[in-house]
């Protein structure tokens, strides 16, 4: 049976699919009020799908109820890649498999960690959930010096909105952890996870930096709160 009994884990999953549909009704909402920026709603969806895994972790889901519906969203992502069922889902302007490397990437860190060191999952979710959303929303509406890494477009405010929200989101989950007695590193560690954010967010060719940033934050996270 898993942890907490099925009466909690039918809660714990019902609360996580409303939010979902939530999430895909306001995504929908945005887009029909705002159709000419497509990328809002694509960014609501990429930000809010990030509130899953804290949620999970805050309900107390099963690890395998967790690998299984990461795994699936995966390959529904993917089998709309292809389909394009949803096509706002993938209306990026460029060649990209970022939606399935999200879902791949919240997977594995499901399967490493979960749920024994959820925070690590946590932190590699929510980094890129809310730095990389952010700064891809803001970094493309506000001009600024720009550069190019591997043919990708990479901005100044881009930038410093990944680092900034790198380091709040870190920091503030450090603080939770604290508070919970759990094993987290230092602030001075936890600025050095943010900088290592920015560096994998700069090599984004087909969307890979939305498998590399949250692995590589995710297996940080825990290498350093184990030191």
């Amino acid at each position: 049976m898993p942890s907490g009994g099925w009466s909690q884990q039918l809660i714990g999953s019902a609360a996580v699919l409303l939010w979902l549909l939530l999430l895909a009704g306001l995504a929908l909402a945005l887009r029909a009020r705002w159709p000419d920026q497509p990328e809002w709603s694509r960014k609501l969806i990429h930000i809010g799908a990030g509130l899953v895994v804290p949620m999970a972790w805050g309900l107390g889901i099963d690890r395998w109820i967790a690998i299984g519906s990461a795994a699936l969203v995966t390959v529904l992502a993917a089998i709309n890649h292809r389909r394009r069922l949803l096509p706002g889902l993938e209306d990026v302007g460029r060649a990209s498999i970022g939606t399935i490397a999200y879902g791949g990437s919240i997977t594995l860190l499901l399967l490493l960690f979960w749920p024994e060191q959820a925070a690590a999952v946590t932190a590699g979710v929510l980094v890129m959930a809310f730095a990389d959303g952010l700064a891809g929303l803001v970094g493309s509406s506000v001009v600024s010096p720009s550069w190019t890494v591997l043919g990708q477009r990479r901005s100044l405010v881009g930038t410093l909105i990944m680092a900034l929200t790198s380091l709040a989101v870190l920091l503030g989950l450090g603080m939770v952890c604290a508070a919970a007695g759990l094993p987290a590193p230092t602030p001075a560690e936890l600025l050095a996870l943010a900088l290592a954010a920015v560096l994998l967010e700069q090599i984004a060719v087909l969307g890979l930096d939305n498998f590399t940033v949250p692995i590589g934050i995710g297996l940080a996270w825990q290498l350093l709160s184990q030191a």
